[in-house]
């Protein structure tokens, strides 16, 4: 299994996941996130849910290329037809609190997976984030090109989607792009006392706040996420990007290795 789920309490659970080697997120990766946030959703109690990664170089590196078509499709329960916008849509609407706890490297879809939670708290030494997408001749497909700007701001978006750069957590936290850089050693105590501090609250008014924030907020339309999906599977097959992508792959793209660790770097 990918996932594990620990039940802190009935109202705070912590979602640990390890997909070697580089945790990267495939198909499997998704047909199981689907069983977790049925899991989730289906507990009134839930409060508050931290999602965190077993492998301290990668949170989430990328979304895996040799199968991207492949991923499980078929309208989802917010209405989108492709699994990983639906299950984004779900974590912003859900009516509990989510976290992202990153370490290790949050590339592409790993981006993009931690900007569907409604908190992030990432290692000073060991969080790098970064939207590649621009160097395998593409752009960001699932959910940069709609949220990014609402957490940074247009400006410093187009400048991390343009340069394809790997941000530290300090740049990234005063960019906006998470909550709070936190020295390494303090990061598991830091988000376990925030998580159990929002448990102890009532849970109406966690989900009050929560609804009434989006319907505040202007949160991407599921016409706006389709579009860009469209598009970003129709990128892929140019033969720019396919040649990109090849060239990447016969350099150790998807394995763990330099190239990966340092993949902002080698594009």
């Amino acid at each position: 299994m990918i996932f594990t789920t620990h039940k802190i309490t009935n109202g705070y659970w912590k979602i640990s996941f390890n997909n070697p080697p580089i945790n990267m997120f495939d198909t499997e990766f998704s047909k199981q996130l689907m069983t977790i946030m049925d899991e989730l959703e289906s507990n009134e109690n839930l409060k508050v849910v931290v999602f965190e990664s077993e492998n301290p170089d990668f949170f989430v590196a990328h979304v895996e290329l040799l199968n991207v078509g492949d991923f499980p499709k078929g309208t989802g329960k917010t209405g989108l037809s492709i699994a990983w916008p639906d299950i984004a849509r779900r974590l912003e609407l859900a009516p509990f609190v989510t976290i992202a706890s990153i370490r290790g490297r949050a590339r592409g879809l790993g981006s993009e997976f931690a900007q569907a939670f409604d908190l992030r708290f990432a290692s000073r030494e060991k969080a790098f984030l970064a939207q590649v997408e621009i160097g395998i001749g593409s752009f960001p497909g699932g959910g940069g090109l709609e949220r990014l700007h609402l957490l940074t701001g247009r400006s410093r978006a187009l400048e991390i989607i343009l340069s394809g750069n790997d941000y530290d957590a300090d740049t990234a936290a005063f960019y906006g792009w998470i909550n709070r850089s936190i020295p390494d050693a303090e990061l598991d105590e830091y988000v376990e006392k925030f998580a159990k501090r929002i448990d102890s609250f009532d849970k109406k008014p966690i989900a009050a706040i929560k609804q009434i924030m989006n319907q505040r907020a202007k949160l991407p339309s599921n016409e706006e996420i389709l579009d860009t999906q469209v598009k970003f599977f129709a990128s892929l097959e140019e033969p720019e990007a396919r040649n990109r992508i090849k060239n990447l792959f016969e350099r150790g793209l998807q394995q763990n290795g330099d190239l990966e660790l340092n993949l902002a770097n080698n594009i």
